[in-house]
């Protein structure tokens, strides 16, 4: 079976949906019988190990992100490829080159609803495009063979829009990379903190979802003693004396490093569709304390850690108290066992390509093994 994913989510400074990308594309890579292709924007059209850059115009003060403006270049390399399936990876251009794609190949197509493009639009611009910004998700994803979603809320808000046949399909975790073993003991001492420091950390973008004005209040409520690390681009830049900053993007080794190294993970976003930062924090082998709302309803539980009221500084300063009055590294080890034994990314990869086998079924595609 040959798959392809398209994207235009797949950028140095990316999240979530390339993290999630390379994860497959290197566990399909060690499969008997599957071809994995990936295709994302580049300056130029390249390929290398199974990734084709295809050229797309770079996006003013978007860190790294290119958006594809001509549909042809990304049809005509999936009508090249000729793949058993294609994986759809966001709304815009690319969506519709796979299934103009699909009219000429006769393969099913599978969406992944990575986003929640009505909130995006609304956070930015207001609630005026809302309806409009709906109908169009709902005719897009009304048109794949197969539509996923990672997490409960999102595949619910997916079936309010009309769409039929979601299917919640759960994101992963790199349980090697994100590991207790990371943690350096040197770290308090690099940041200028003291060594019995209750040391938390945020890591992601400083986008208004995120809520970081609520963490920085938490802060102030907790007061000395605790001390939080903000890592990522577009933070803050005026935060109590209890804050560090680090406002540019990290590498996920040095990322990985910092969050094996704190005490516990704090997170006021109260929007996320998954919250992968929460599971890399788990596996790291700390606690998070996030609040009590979207996907972080599904993800944290006794074992991860505690959800508190959303918009409620009060309130998180209070379960962070909480928190550090049982044994927090008790509760580091038991959130790195939930994680290795629900959210490990080859179970993931299996999972979707239960998928894949299903939809080609249905699609009436017998299942072909490439090498």
């Amino acid at each position: 079976m040959h798959i392809a994913d398209i994207t235009m989510f797949y950028a140095p400074a990316s999240g979530g949906v390339r993290t999630y990308l390379d994860a497959k594309h290197r566990r399909l890579a060690g499969k008997a019988g599957i071809r994995h292709s990936l295709l994302i924007p580049g300056a130029n059209f390249s390929e290398e190990n199974g990734v084709y850059r295809v050229p797309a115009p770079a996006l003013p003060f978007g860190n790294g992100y290119r958006f594809p403006l001509r549909l042809a270049p990304w049809r005509n390399v999936l009508k090249d490829l000729q793949p058993d399936l294609i994986e759809v990876g966001d709304p815009y251009l690319t969506a519709w080159a796979a299934l103009d794609a699909r009219r000429q190949l006769d393969v099913p197509v599978i969406g992944f609803y990575h986003s929640d493009l009505p909130l995006l639009v609304s956070n930015r611009m207001g609630n005026w495009f809302t309806p409009n910004v709906e109908a169009y998700v709902s005719k897009l994803y009304g048109n794949f063979d197969r539509v996923l979603a990672p997490s409960r809320v999102m595949a619910d808000k997916l079936r309010r829009l009309g769409i039929r046949d979601v299917h919640v399909q759960r994101l992963g975790v790199d349980l090697k990379q994100f590991n207790p073993e990371r943690r350096d003991p040197s770290l308090r001492k690099e940041l200028g903190i003291d060594e019995d420091a209750r040391l938390l950390i945020f890591a992601g973008r400083g986008s208004k979802e995120k809520n970081i004005p609520v963490l920085l209040e938490c802060m102030r409520h907790l007061g000395p003693g605790y001390h939080l690390l903000l890592v990522g681009s577009y933070m803050p830049a005026n935060v109590p004396a209890n804050v560090t900053v680090i406002n540019h993007f990290c590498p996920t080794h040095e990322v990985a490093r910092l969050m094996a190294s704190a005490d516990a993970l704090l997170h006021a976003g109260n929007q996320e569709t998954f919250g992968l930062v929460i599971l890399e924090a788990m596996a790291s082998g700390i606690p998070v304390v996030a609040v009590d709302a979207g996907a972080f309803k599904e993800l944290i539980n006794d074992e991860g850690g505690l959800r508190c009221p959303p918009n409620d500084a009060g309130a998180m300063a209070e379960c962070v108290r909480q928190l550090f009055s049982a044994d927090p590294a008790a509760w580091g080890q038991r959130a790195r066992a939930y994680v290795e034994r629900e959210y490990a990314w080859d179970s993931v990869v299996n999972g979707l390509l239960g998928h894949y086998r299903a939809v080609q079924n249905a699609y009436g595609v017998p299942v072909v093994a490439h090498g």
